[in-house]
C-alpha cells in the first residue's frame, strides 16, 4: 500500500512536470507578431564599396514573429504591442520555408525599388535588368507542381525570352490549351529544365501554368550600390534604404548626427507604402533612442472604407502607439520620398 503512495506520488510529479513543460515551451499552431529590432541602414548599405560613416543613424525597424507557446499566448492578451495570428493568416498555405522565400524576394525587390527611386532623385544613371518571372505561388493542379518550387525564376518558355511578365502572360494565353510547354528557370543559382501541360486557371476560362508570379528585376547604379540585409525579409524597410542610399550617392548628410527610424514600401518612382506591425516598431524605435520616426501617410480611400469601415492608417497608427508608451519620438508622415527628405533638410539645424 504505501509502495502504491510512494508510486502514485512519482507519477503525479512526473505528470505536473510535463504539463509544466508543455505550458511553457509546447509550439502552438498559432504565432506571435511582437517587437523586432531597429538596425542602423549603413551596415547593409555599400556605395563605390564603402559604408557611411557620416554621425548619426538611419534605422530599418522589423517585427518578430515567433511561434507561440501557451504560456506566451497567455501573457499576451491585453498587450498592445503583441498580436496572435493563426498559421493561416500568417502564411495561408506555405509552408515555412516557402513564407521565408517570398519574404526575401519581398526584400530583395525592396531594395531594387529603393536604388531607383534613390538614384532617380540624386539624378544619377542606373538600369534594371530583367531576370525572369519569379515563382510566387505553385496551385495544386499545376502540371508542374512537383516541378517548380516558390522562389523560382522561369527564364524562357518554348525557348521564347520576355522582357516582363505581361509579356510571359501573352504568350501563354496563346498557347494551345492542349499544349505540352517546355521551361527553364533558375533554383539558387542553378538553371533547370521542366514540361508540362496547360491547365485551367480557377475562376477564368483561359489556360496557363497554374502559378503565381511577378516580375523579378536587379536594379544596378553609377557608382555602384550593394543592399545585402542578411536574414531580414519583407518590403517594409524600402524607405530607409532609400534614404540611406540617396545620401551617399548625392553626398548628403541627412542624419546630421540624429537617430532616425521609419517605415514603408517604397516603389520606383518614390511612393511611399503601408506596411503590417506599425505599432511594434514604434514601440521597438523609440527604445532605440530614435529622435524621429517616419509612418506611410496611406491615403484611406472611399473603396477601403467599403470594405474595412475601421481602417486607420499608418501615419494615425503610429501616432497612437506613440501615446500609449509616452515617447518623445516625433511622428512624422510620409506619401513619398520627397516628404521625408524635406523634412530632414529642413530640421538639421533644430536636432
Amino acid at each position: 500500500m504505501k509502495f502504491n503512495k510512494t508510486r502514485n506520488k512519482v507519477f503525479g510529479a512526473i505528470f505536473i512536470f510535463i504539463v509544466v513543460v508543455a505550458f511553457f515551451f509546447y509550439p502552438t499552431k498559432y504565432y506571435l507578431e511582437v517587437p523586432g529590432s531597429a538596425e542602423d541602414t549603413s551596415q547593409f548599405v555599400k556605395v563605390a564599396g564603402k559604408h557611411d560613416q557620416k554621425k548619426g543613424n538611419l534605422l530599418l525597424t522589423t517585427v518578430g514573429i515567433v511561434n507561440g507557446t501557451p504560456f506566451t499566448l497567455l501573457k499576451s492578451v491585453g498587450n498592445n504591442f503583441e498580436t496572435i495570428y493563426s498559421q493561416q493568416e500568417l502564411m495561408g498555405d506555405e509552408t515555412n520555408e516557402e513564407y521565408l522565400r517570398v519574404q526575401q524576394y519581398y526584400m530583395k525587390s525592396a531594395t531594387n525599388n529603393a536604388i531607383q527611386a534613390a538614384y532617380s532623385k540624386a539624378d544619377k544613371p542606373f538600369t534594371k535588368k530583367y531576370l525572369g518571372v519569379y515563382v510566387m505561388d505553385v496551385m495544386d493542379n499545376s502540371d508542374f507542381k512537383n516541378k517548380l518550387a516558390i522562389g523560382d525564376t522561369i527564364t524562357s518558355i518554348n525557348g521564347y525570352h520576355f522582357n516582363n511578365a505581361d509579356q510571359f502572360i501573352k504568350y501563354v494565353k496563346k498557347q494551345n490549351k492542349k499544349s505540352t510547354v517546355k521551361i527553364k528557370f533558375t533554383r539558387d543559382g542553378k538553371e533547370k529544365t521542366a514540361s508540362g501541360k496547360l491547365v485551367k486557371l480557377a475562376d477564368t476560362k483561359r489556360f496557363g501554368l497554374g502559378i503565381t508570379l511577378t516580375d523579378n528585376t536587379e536594379a544596378k547604379g553609377k557608382p555602384a550600390t550593394k543592399i545585402d540585409a542578411g536574414s531580414i525579409g519583407g518590403p517594409s524597410a524600402g524607405l530607409m534604404f532609400t534614404l540611406q542610399v540617396y545620401s551617399q550617392i548625392a553626398n548628403k548628410d541627412l542624419k546630421a548626427g540624429r537617430t532616425i527610424a521609419g517605415t514603408g514600401t517604397i516603389s520606383p518612382d518614390g511612393t511611399v507604402g503601408p506596411i503590417g506591425g506599425i505599432e511594434k516598431k514604434v514601440y521597438a524605435t523609440s527604445q532605440e533612442g530614435a529622435t524621429v520616426f517616419f509612418a506611410p501617410d496611406d491615403p484611406v480611400t472611399k473603396l477601403i472604407k467599403k470594405y474595412e469601415p475601421g481602417y486607420v492608417n499608418n501615419y494615425h497608427l503610429a501616432l497612437r502607439a506613440a501615446k500609449k508608451i509616452h515617447t518623445k519620438m516625433k511622428i512624422v508622415p510620409v506619401k513619398n520620398l520627397n516628404d521625408a527628405i524635406n523634412y530632414l533638410e529642413k530640421t538639421k539645424q533644430s536636432k
